[in-house]
Order: C-alpha cells, then sequence, then structure tokens
C-alpha cells in the first residue's frame, strides 16, 4: 500500500472515529444535565471535592468504557489537572465535567470535553455545551466545526479592537503565577478593548475559534484545559504559542491562541 493511501485510511479512520466520539460525549453531557439546576452547597473544601468527583463519576462511567471500546490501545489520563508531555502513543485526554464548579453553581459555563492525542499531537477533539446542545468538534487537517459548520478565527488587526481572555489554571495557584496572571490583565487592559476574565479556559477557546473574541491566554494550566482548544483554534486558522510568542507544548509555562493579526501584539503585550 502506498504512503499516499495509508494516509487516505488513517484520515478515514479518524473522522469515523470523530463521529462515534461525538455520540460518547453527547451522552455524557445529557447524565450531566440532568443533575443541573440547583445550586450544591458545601461547606468544606472536602464536601466540595466530593461533589465535584461525583459529577466527574457520572461522566466518566459513559466516557471511559465507550472511547475504550473505540481505542483499546489507547491510554487514559486518569488526572484531568496532569501537564506536562505524555508517553508516546495514543492516550485520551478527557475533562467530565469542564467547569465543574460552575456546574455546582448552577452557572451554565461547562462542557464535556474529549481529546484523543497521538505522540503528544491532538488529532480530534469533541466539545460539546449540553445546556445548548451545541458541539465543537476538529480533526487535524480538516478544519473545526460547530454542529458540521467550518469555524474560523477573526479577522482582527488590531488589538486595541479586539476583546479578549483570560482564565486561572485552579484554585491552589503558585503565588508567581498569580501575581503573573494579575500584571498581565492589567497590561490587556491597557492594550485591548475588553478583558473577559472567567473559568473554564475551553469555553474562551471555543470562542476565539469561531471568531468572537480574539485572543485567550493561561498561565500554566493542564493538557484537559488547553488541548481541546488548541486543536480548535488551529483548525480554524488561529496561531498558538506560548505567552511570549514561541512554540506551545504541553510543557510549555504558558499558553496564547489568538487571530492571526493580533498575535504578535497579544504575544507582546504579555511580554512586558
Amino acid at each position: 500500500m502506498s504512503e499516499t493511501l495509508q494516509t487516505t485510511d488513517v484520515a478515514a479512520s479518524d473522522a469515523d472515529l470523530l463521529a462515534q466520539t461525538v455520540i460518547a460525549v453527547r451522552d455524557a453531557g445529557s447524565a450531566l444535565r440532568e443533575r443541573f439546576g440547583e445550586v450544591v452547597r458545601y461547606r468544606s473544601r472536602e464536601e466540595l471535592m466530593r461533589a465535584l468527583a461525583d459529577n466527574d463519576d457520572t461522566a466518566l462511567d459513559i466516557l471511559r468504557p465507550r472511547l475504550t471500546r473505540l481505542r483499546p490501545e489507547a491510554g487514559w489520563v486518569e488526572d484531568e489537572l496532569d501537564g506536562g508531555a505524555l508517553p508516546s502513543g495514543e492516550w485520551w485526554v478527557v475533562d467530565p465535567s469542564e467547569g465543574n464548579v460552575n456546574h455546582l453553581h448552577a452557572l451554565p459555563e461547562w462542557a464535556v470535553t474529549a481529546t484523543l492525542v497521538r505522540e503528544n499531537q491532538p488529532v480530534l477533539t469533541v466539545v460539546h455545551l449540553p445546556l445548548t446542545g451545541e458541539t465543537y468538534t476538529a480533526l487535524t487537517g480538516a478544519g473545526a466545526h460547530l454542529d458540521g459548520r467550518p469555524l474560523h478565527v477573526s479577522q482582527s488587526a488590531d488589538l486595541g479592537l479586539s476583546i479578549v481572555a483570560t482564565s486561572q489554571a485552579r484554585p491552589d495557584e503558585d503565588e508567581k503565577v498569580v501575581h503573573r496572571v494579575g500584571s498581565s490583565i492589567t497590561a490587556m487592559l491597557f492594550d485591548a478593548l475588553v478583558v473577559r476574565v472567567a473559568v473554564p479556559a475551553t469555553l474562551h477557546l471555543l470562542n476565539v475559534a469561531a471568531g468572537r473574541i480574539d485572543a485567550f491566554w493561561q498561565f500554566a494550566g493542564a493538557r484537559a484545559d488547553l488541548l481541546p482548544g488548541a486543536l480548535l483554534v488551529t483548525e480554524a486558522g488561529g496561531r498558538i504559542s506560548d505567552a511570549e510568542g514561541r512554540p506551545w507544548t504541553p510543557q510549555s509555562q504558558s499558553f496564547l491562541a489568538a487571530a492571526p493579526g493580533v498575535h504578535a501584539a497579544a504575544a507582546s503585550t504579555l511580554s512586558r
């Protein structure tokens, strides 16, 4: 079999795998939607962690067996907060309730995500928003889509006219990272039109891919936070780097996704 035919077969296989992943992620989202509505009260960190775990388990009970059947040889990232490079091979990077704390507080900004990573490169991703029914997908080399409609990043070429966004990686962040986040927001308040700050990261990255906002940055972060959006933004025509404009990898200490016309200016602002 020629190299061209082998490449075509892999692409076709990945496209079918993406379609099956969509079904699994939507089903997990439906299960989480049934648990949504009332604010979940907690009086301690332990109670909070139990409530978060209950949501995760609800989705994982659907996702893990389904995705394992689809790709039995793929590894499974156990901790959604893990970062850094993965071992060789294929891995499922899943966030069963991205924005979980929002779900507990009856806020609508949450999603279910699943990304297949091959040799440390995301090759397909699904992000489902159960409350709206929207499903965002991306496949390497085949573009990014919202319910089948192609996505494209914005054409903005002026950071001063841009809406930008950031997010915190985790509640108990390192003090140096917290100070860096604060100074970056201050810098963007001077240079951009509007600055949005909220969790989770993935929902901001959906908006970059869809051209609704022009740039997103974050310091630190887990694979599950950034890999789905990184693939969506790249396939929608955006640029991915670290905050100083250097190539981004899961080991990087910062992340920037932007429309090409404002990427350099955003990196310059974040490098100050």
